[in-house]
């Protein structure tokens, strides 16, 4: 049993609703308020848990408490830290985990800022390599390495690789990894069950899942290097809002409803597109004759909400953007409302002009692909 009263056995959607509640008291709230506090009352020497708001704070503990539940349930030997946004906890692993001299390896396809990582990490003195992810490439370039970095699925292709595979090779000559656990989230995959040394996501997505919480975490398995992430998070101050926490956690409750309607509307908005003649390059890991998909079921348990495909110009992906009605031209993904954008016009990523990542969320199946196929159709004048 863990603290909050749920056992290992329990469901996705059971964890989900109890993760990281705190014993119940007669009179007190399920899920306590937030906690509004720059310092506490501290006389005499200093001792407990709480001292000062940039080192933790009960509303953050009690979040990562409930990530961690997700993450690696059953699992005593994780700890699970917060902070500001995905880009944060990314760059804490990162940045405290090598040094000058060392080897990093990244994909050479992942989320659009890791070239600005890249950049940064170079002018630290740290050599960093990259391969794609599809075809377990990074391999190719694994030896002599510190961290390896993963992304899978990556973001925007929609390619995976075998963790496990991956993470046995890195171990083997004394590398760790970093998975970036983003778009499957726990429900979809947990890397630190398939070996990996970090499981590391922006929570702004789909984790809470409602387009208003930039989030980020950490879980990881080795005390010492999570001290070490933990030093970086103090002396950048890169912390989560005690608001921004709460409504995290109070989020989550609804990840199991959310991520399985948001998946499985994938799949039927992925079939649907496959039938149009002017879609090239769809990518759904969930498809079973996407190129992914023997290695996304030997480790993922859901696919993700997020379909990428091609349309023939950059001209004709803007009208079909235009046209949709239940879906926002926005950034990001994950969230209860279906949202798409032309990738391209960030300028980071590797894609053709006419790429979409589309986002779907929990509208109905048959209305959400009744407005994309419409969109197709008025697209094309």
């Amino acid at each position: 049993m863990n603290d909050s009263g749920t056992s290992v056995s329990d469901g996705d959607g059971t964890r989900a609703v109890r993760a990281g509640l705190p014993e119940p008291v007669k009179n007190e709230p399920t899920l306590p308020g937030p906690v509004f506090a720059a310092h506490f009352h501290l006389p005499g020497d200093v001792s407990g848990p709480y001292t000062y708001g940039r080192d933790e704070n009960p509303t953050w503990n009690l979040l990562e408490r409930a990530i961690g539940e997700l993450e690696a349930p059953g699992r005593e030997d994780v700890q699970t830290l917060t902070f500001a946004s995905g880009m944060a906890a990314t760059a804490a692993v990162l940045f405290s985990q090598v040094g000058a001299g060392d080897v990093v390896v990244l994909p050479d396809d992942g989320y659009q800022v890791l070239p600005l990582v890249r950049a940064q990490l170079e002018a630290y003195g740290v050599e960093v390599r990259t391969a794609p992810t599809g075809g377990d490439a990074q391999l190719d370039v694994l030896d002599g390495a510190k961290l390896l970095w993963l992304e899978t699925p990556s973001n925007p292709g929609l390619d995976v690789c075998d963790i496990r595979r991956l993470t046995e090779a890195a171990h083997a000559q004394g590398a760790l990894v970093a998975v970036d656990n983003t778009l499957a989230t726990p429900l979809g995959q947990r890397p630190l069950e398939l070996g990996a040394d970090f499981a590391v996501a922006s929570g702004t997505k789909q984790l809470t899942g409602h387009g208003d919480v930039l989030l980020g975490y950490v879980v990881g398995r080795h005390a010492e290097a999570m001290a070490a992430v933990r030093r970086w998070r103090k002396i950048v101050g890169a912390i989560p809002g005690p608001m921004e926490a709460w409504l995290a956690h109070r989020s989550i409750a609804t990840l199991q409803l959310r991520v399985d309607r948001q998946c499985a509307t994938a799949l039927t908005v992925a079939e649907a597109l496959r039938e149009r003649p002017e879609v090239s390059g769809l990518r759904y890991p969930g498809l079973p004759d996407d190129p992914a998909h023997k290695v996304a079921a030997q480790q993922m348990r859901r696919y993700g909400s997020v379909v990428s495909f091609t349309l023939p110009t950059r001209a004709r992906a803007e009208r079909f953007l235009e046209a949709l009605r239940l879906v926002d031209d926005a950034t990001s993904f994950g969230s209860v409302r279906s949202t798409a954008e032309r990738r391209g016009r960030w300028g980071g990523d590797p894609v053709p002009e006419g790429f979409i990542r589309f986002s779907v969320g929990a509208e109905d199946p048959e209305d959400l692909v009744a407005d994309v196929l419409r969109a197709l159709d008025e697209s094309s004048e």
